[in-house]
């Protein structure tokens, strides 16, 4: 019937088939596995079951949405859910009394010693991807600590509260218990990551069966250590926020610091007890661009997030709404528009604290978004080189010549990418960590995507402290990415990216996903979903997306797969052709959405709306 009528009156079939597919996705979108989480007083929403109650018992203890957020931190952290302490932590806050959005940045640092020589000298073109030299310095307890005595109303005792009592020993899901079994291999060379993952040695099954109560004495202990020195120092007579702060010392410049240094040094890592007294948590200016009245709120380009804002100014300039939810047109359009916003990611974005300065007016700029959306044509560009800026914010680029011939200057660096499409490289290349969406009837907002320490990681001595392996994400040479060169005191241009959003000056979503580089893709189709559709947060989370590899991956040896795309098992057979018709390469999988975390505000009714994904652990509990 479809063919008929496209043979017989051309575009009106088209036109047609438009209005099919919005009519079969529309039907499709009602119906979700879960239900809309809706509340009045708060949100707690997270990657796991038990880090929600941990949530929602912060806000019945009288807690706003940062406490609330911290203590779920500190559960996902405690139970690994695909994260650890010493990883890093990035938020974005909406104080409802300032009426501004704050970022967040506790991103750790390069160690003494790392720099793109040293890696050079190993042979490596990247960072390595796991062991004591991927770690950057932990971030993770300085931004949790910060985020508390800036922007909280509890005690440090009280938010810790239910992660000291995990460390105790708590249920450990199958999920992470398999996953320390499948990584048991790696985990064995590191000897206190040994002592804290593999209860039964020398049997069959050496990591914790599912159900089996885990403990962590050394991090419960290492907790204990931060709390009690928040009482030493409110009996001392210092206040809440100082008192918080002793903590923050202690854990960056004590005993407990001592003991992560000489840990790492054994291993062979790099940081030093310098290292940690010198990083900072910062409190900074948020980026954000307008679409169609909402401003959408992104952290620095330290992240990937200025990526979404760049396709967002893109996609303005076309009527999505009218090329119908995942058509072919459709999906063509938000993948060129990625592809355009990714080859400035990978080339552009950096530590803003280092030389060079990424161009970040001129890749913000509307102007400059309407001269990337007339290079999207009929078929795919898999050479799609970073644009210039520079004009756009009045300057020269000085690396003009080099992106002429970026992307095949790319390949030939590293030209044994392989382009298959293979498990291996979907589970690095979509590797996750967690999200955490919190808000209150007060109006305090927040979303943060903290990741870093995840499974197999290497524990920093008798802390039960896991670290970092976010060095990976740095790059050994200017051809790659100049503004990303590896070097101590710098932060690694990173994946995570939380995401806040107002309307006519108030909270309007708050969202986020895990998912390493197909983070932004999803979130920005999971915005188009509510913006363009009509979708409520449910609807939006758990529909099909789209997902590319065309960008440079920010993991591993940091590969690239031109013209490759994951679609959801029921794309007709009519999209399949016109895809591969504009050179795309597809597979198909059963969900494709990712599992976000999202919070939609009701002004109409004074309410929330909470979406948590049906893909994973993802839970939220609402009051």
């Amino acid at each position: 019937m479809f063919i008929h009528l496209r043979l017989c009156f051309g575009k009106l079939g088209l036109l047609v088939i438009t209005v099919c597919l919005l009519a079969l996705s529309h039907t499709w979108a009602q119906s979700t596995q879960k239900p809309v989480i809706h509340a009045k007083d708060w949100l707690a929403i997270t990657g796991k079951p038990l880090a929600a109650t941990a949530g929602a018992m912060t806000f019945q203890k009288g807690g706003n949405a940062v406490d609330a957020a911290c203590t779920m931190l500190a559960a996902t952290c405690t139970m690994w859910d695909v994260l650890s302490w010493g990883g890093e932590t990035q938020a974005l806050i909406y104080n409802p009394h300032s009426k501004k959005v704050i970022a967040i940045n506790a991103l750790g640092v390069a160690p003494t010693g790392a720099t793109a020589d040293f890696f050079k000298e190993k042979e490596l073109k990247y960072p390595p991807s796991y062991g004591p030299l991927a770690a950057t310095t932990p971030g993770t307890m300085g931004g949790l600590l910060t985020m508390l005595a800036e922007f909280g109303t509890l005690s440090l005792e009280e938010v810790l509260a239910p992660a000291i009592e995990m460390a105790e020993g708590y249920p450990i899901e199958a999920q992470t218990a398999n996953a320390i079994e499948r990584d048991k291999e790696m985990i064995k060379e590191w000897p206190y990551s040994k002592k804290v993952f593999l209860p039964h040695l020398g049997e069959k099954r050496e990591a914790p069966h599912a159900g089996e109560i885990f403990s962590q004495p050394d991090l419960q202990a290492t907790l204990q250590k931060l709390v009690d020195t928040e009482k030493e120092a409110l009996a001392r007579g210092k206040d809440r926020k100082d008192a918080i702060y002793a903590a923050y010392d202690r854990f960056y410049k004590g005993d407990i610091a001592e003991e992560m240094v000489r840990s790492v040094q054994e291993q062979e890592g790099l940081f030093t007890m310098e290292d940690l007294a010198n990083w900072k948590v910062k409190i900074e200016e948020p980026l954000y661009v307008n679409y169609k009245g909402i401003d959408v709120y992104k952290l620095q380009e330290w992240t990937q997030g200025p990526a979404l804002l760049q396709s967002l100014n893109i996609l303005e300039n076309f009527d999505l709404k009218a090329m119908g939810y995942n058509s072919a047109n459709y999906i063509h359009t938000v993948y060129q528009a990625m592809n355009l916003a990714f080859a400035d990611r990978d080339f552009y974005y950096g530590d803003p604290d280092f030389e060079p300065q990424s161009p970040m007016e001129g890749l913000l700029s509307k102007q400059y978004a309407k001269e990337r959306a007339k290079l999207i044509g009929e078929h795919n560009d898999p050479w799609a080189n970073p644009g210039d800026p520079y004009p756009f914010q009045g300057g020269e680029n000085p690396y003009k010549d080099q992106i002429a011939e970026y992307s095949k200057v790319y390949f030939k660096y590293n030209e044994d990418i392989s382009d298959e499409v293979s498990d291996s490289f979907l589970e690095e290349f979509t590797s996750g960590t967690t999200s955490i969406e919190a808000a209150d009837k007060e109006g305090w907002v927040v979303s943060i995507t903290p990741s870093g320490g995840w499974i197999p990681a290497v524990v920093a001595g008798n802390t039960g402290i896991g670290l970092s392996q976010r060095m990976q994400s740095f790059v050994t040479d200017e051809l790659v990415n100049p503004f990303n060169i590896v070097e101590p005191g710098k932060r690694p241009r990173v994946t995570l990216t939380p995401t806040l959003a107002l309307k006519d000056g108030k909270p309007y979503l708050a969202f986020a996903v895990q998912g390493g580089d197909t983070q932004d893709q999803n979130l920005l189709q999971f915005f188009l979903n509510i913006v363009e559709f009509g979708m409520n947060v449910q609807q939006a989370a758990e529909a099909a997306n789209m997902n590319s590899y065309q960008m440079q991956a920010s993991f591993g040896n940091h590969e690239t797969k031109p013209g490759a795309m994951t679609l959801p098992s029921e794309t007709p057979s009519w999209v399949r052709r016109e895809l591969r018709s504009k050179g795309y390469r597809m597979d198909f999988r059963d969900r494709t959405s990712g599992p976000i975390n999202a919070i939609w505000f009701d002004w109409e009714h004074g309410t929330m709306w909470g979406g948590s994904s049906n893909h994973g652990e993802d839970y939220g509990i609402g009051w």
